[in-house]
Order: C-alpha cells, then structure tokens, then sequence
C-alpha cells in the first residue's frame, strides 16, 4: 500500500481530466435515493481530498482516511483554503478506526482495487460494517476485469507537463489479476531543474460475483451493482462499476462524538 507519495505532489495536475464535480453528482444522488442527505460520511482513500472537499460543500459532515501522508497534506491545505470543517485521518482503511458509527461510506477512484489481497479486502468490508449505522449504506467503485485485460494490458503511457513529466509502464497478469504500473515521475523544482522519481503500485481485478459474496460475508446485503454513472446493469465491456450495499442486521448503538 506505499503509495503516492512522490506522485503526491503532482497527482491533482496529472488527474485534472476526472470530472470530480460530475462523479460527486452521481454519487450524491446514490445516496440520496437511499435516504442518506446529511450526516456523517466516510471517504476511504480519500487522496488529496477533492471528493472529500465536494460531498462536505454538499452538506455532509465528512471524515477522510488515507493511508499516504504526502497526499493527506494536500488535503489539509485544501481544507485550510475552503475553511470546510473536515477530520482527516492517516491510517490503512485495512486497520481503520473511529470512536462511533458513520451513515455512509464511500470509495471512488479505484481505492478498492490497492487492496490486492482477498482477505485484506475481507477485513476491509467488515470493518465498513463495523462503523456503519445500522441500516447505513457502502458506495463504492472498482475498475473492472476487462478495463485491465483489454484496455490496460501491457501499454505504455507517458505525459508531458511543465511542471512534470510521468511515464507509466503497465502490466497485467490474467492469472493472479494483479495489475503492476510502474511509474517514473520527472518533478520540476525551484532552480528550474528536474528529478526522478520512480514508484511502483499494484492493483488486482476482483470478479463481481466475488465481491457480491465477500460483502455478504462481512454481513452486508449486496443492493446493486451499476455501470458507472448510470444505474443500469454493467456490460461485459464496462471499465468501472460502482458497487451499493448495505450494512445489514445490526443493532442500533449509541454514537459518540467523534470531533
């Protein structure tokens, strides 16, 4: 999970093509059909904070957790420019805690998908149960099997920016589904000059008939899964899905204040 910590510093240059105002929408209105308009949400692999920052404009009261320190920095600075009151955490949402219950999590950009072990993936959903109200609700995302097969396979991709250039070397293994990316970084600095830096990260493609049963046996109820940005059925060529449970069986417990 050592991730994104040199690519911290330019990933929101590099991902300005995401429509974060877009996908916010989307994932609003998920929420919203399922009564969930206010209070308290969970971001896991909340990056930088651009998601965090629009669902707590939307009148959320938002926790973020991220597991890389360089990005929860760009996240703070955000929240100091907005002036939103937003906690976040550095943790690993495989060992996550909060000190009470949550009405919603959420996970977009394909946070779900670092998790590249099926029992870490396991412990993650059933700590999402833990933390979630009873009755509360799990949005989640995922880059499908035929995004990293077909589409990602074993492709070069480089971009060239002023202040940076990225070259990402990807690979993928049908067998284990672990996508591999290697990525070197070129990060101009002050004097004009520019260094390299070079990370690796790792994904895995999880059919959607597992995640089904790995949410059930964490204890939630499987609601349905979508073709992204839409709330039809995915296709057989769909890149990314996003994924809608519910905390099921649950008593209701009392919530401490977390702030």
């Amino acid at each position: 999970m050592d991730a994104y910590t040199s690519f911290a510093a330019v990933y929101d240059l590099f991902m300005d093509n995401i429509p974060y105002e877009e996908w916010s929408r989307y994932v609003i209105e998920l929420l919203g059909r399922q009564g969930i308009r206010e209070g308290l949400v969970l971001e896991l692999g909340c990056g930088t904070g651009s998601m965090t920052e629009l669902l707590s404009a939307a009148g959320y009261d938002m926790i973020g957790v991220d597991s890389s320190q360089e990005m929860l920095e760009l996240a703070v600075e955000k929240r100091a420019q907005s002036g939103r009151d937003i906690l976040y955490l550095l943790q690993d949402m495989r060992e996550f805690e909060l000190y009470g219950t949550v009405r919603a999590v959420v996970s977009i950009c394909d946070s779900i998908n670092y998790i590249i072990e099926e029992e870490d993936l396991l412990q993650v959903f059933r700590l999402v149960n833990t933390y979630l109200d009873p009755g509360g609700i799990f949005l989640f995302d995922l880059n499908t099997q035929y995004k990293y097969e077909v589409l990602l396979g074993e492709c070069i991709i480089a971009e060239n920016r002023e202040d940076g250039s990225f070259i990402w070397e990807n690979d993928y293994d049908p067998e284990t589904q672990i996508n591999t990316y290697d990525l070197t970084l070129f990060l101009r600095e002050e004097e004009g000059l520019y260094r390299k830096y070079q990370e690796t990260h790792f994904q895995r493609a999880y059919s959607l008939e597992r995640i089904g049963e790995l949410l059930k046996e964490a204890g939630m109820e499987l609601l349905a899964i979508y073709e992204a940005f839409t709330e039809q059925e995915p296709l057989k060529e769909s890149q990314r899905v996003y994924v809608l449970a519910r905390e099921k069986g649950k008593k209701k417990m009392n919530r401490t204040n977390i702030r």
